[in-house]
């Protein structure tokens, strides 16, 4: 046995799976009405062209029966051989493995591999997908944040797509209070994109596991990413949105998450910010309008029933008791207002208000930001 895991397959018996994932243009559906007719890969590479044929169109059968001869195909499994002897941490986990996870296997396109990069038990483990908007504003960047830490403390694995934004900001809220998070990738898993997140990408495979069913080494190709998203909310019971334009990617994952039978939350925003109206959109087509963490787990609570550590409702929304930030909050709603603005619709003198805010900044109740302030819970 070339590569030695308790938890995974030895080489031999990985090697028809990868074969076959690496064939140019079969992808997982055809590769899955190929599993159905002949039981195992195992079975496809000792069939004729003839009996493949009658499945697939007729190059793709070619390809199949001379995949052994195949160069490319060759020196890629060199290539994830070597990656497998490489570290305990490296894993593939194919369909016939116990780890891979059931809801996902019941795609009529699921992976026909998954690479992982650390605790690849987590991949079967309850989760929930957060996405939303690569340029989010401060205040979604901190609600996904604190969303996921609560969420995570839970018992909740956060899997989101290491992006730029909200993605960056669920992760980081679940690796902040140690929890569990899984990074579901558009590109091989020996890839990092955006390069700015290499110390992200660092501590979910240290701290978590990262996923993708792309071979190594592959790069990032603007039509992965959309793909990616199915196993993102197929490993998922529901995805969130926390923020995300009417034109955007996240609404794909949610129309996914959908059509996968997943529930899909969004959180409301201001009318007046662009990034509010694809959560709107979603919500009135029927996703399930939160405002704390936990309405999350209030729905998905059927699901995660022996599995969910006990929650109590958050406590993390502070109760303002003193009139003058109580009077500061009811004049700024959740939109940017400058001091100015604040001192004339409340009344509040400019020096005495420039102690309140400074205590509430502070206090986590407020940030400053571009433009004046802007409430944070």
């Amino acid at each position: 046995m070339i590569y030695t895991d308790t938890d995974q397959k030895d080489w031999l018996q990985l090697l028809p799976w990868l074969t076959l994932s690496l064939i140019p243009g079969l992808g997982p559906i055809k590769s899955s009405q190929l599993i159905d007719k002949f039981q195992h890969p195992s079975q496809l590479f000792s069939a004729s062209f003839n009996q493949l044929k009658s499945i697939i169109p007729e190059k793709l059968a070619s390809l199949l029966v001379n995949a052994h001869r195949d160069s490319s195909i060759q020196k890629q499994l060199h290539r994830i051989q070597t990656w497998l002897e490489a570290s305990q941490a490296h894993a593939i986990v194919t369909p016939d493995s116990h780890l891979y996870p059931k809801a996902l296997k019941e795609l009529p396109d699921a992976p026909v591999v998954l690479y992982v990069i650390g605790n690849r038990q987590l991949i079967s483990e309850p989760q929930l997908g957060v996405v939303g908007s690569r340029r989010p504003t401060p205040n979604g960047r901190r609600v996904a944040r604190e969303f996921c830490e609560h969420l995570s403390r839970s018992g909740l694995v956060i899997t989101s797509g290491m992006a730029l934004g909200i993605d960056a900001a669920a992760h980081q809220g679940a690796l902040g209070c140690y929890g569990a998070t899984v990074a579901v990738l558009g590109t091989g898993v020996d890839q990092v994109y955006p390069a700015r997140h290499e110390d992200l990408y660092q501590l979910i495979a240290s701290q978590g596991a990262i996923v993708s069913e792309y071979p190594l080494g592959t790069k990032p190709f603007a039509g992965n990413f959309p793909r990616r998203n199915r196993i993102l909310s197929g490993l998922s019971l529901g995805v969130l949105v926390v923020e995300a334009a009417l034109e955007s990617g996240s609404l794909i994952s949610a129309r996914l998450a959908a059509e996968q039978g997943r529930e899909v939350f969004a959180i409301p925003g201001s009318v007046l910010n662009p990034l509010s109206r694809g959560c709107h959109k979603l919500i009135r087509e029927g996703a399930v309008l939160v405002e704390s963490p936990d309405d999350v787990l209030i729905e998905l609570a059927p699901q995660l029933h022996g599995v969910m550590n006990e929650f109590s409702p958050s406590t993390s929304s502070r109760k303002e008791t003193d009139p003058l930030r109580l009077k500061v909050i009811e004049v700024m709603g959740f939109d940017v207002v400058s001091a100015d603005q604040i001192s004339t619709l409340s009344g509040i003198p400019f020096a005495e208000l420039s102690v309140v805010l400074t205590e509430m900044e502070l206090d986590g109740v407020i940030e400053s930001t571009s433009g004046g302030f802007i409430r944070l819970g």
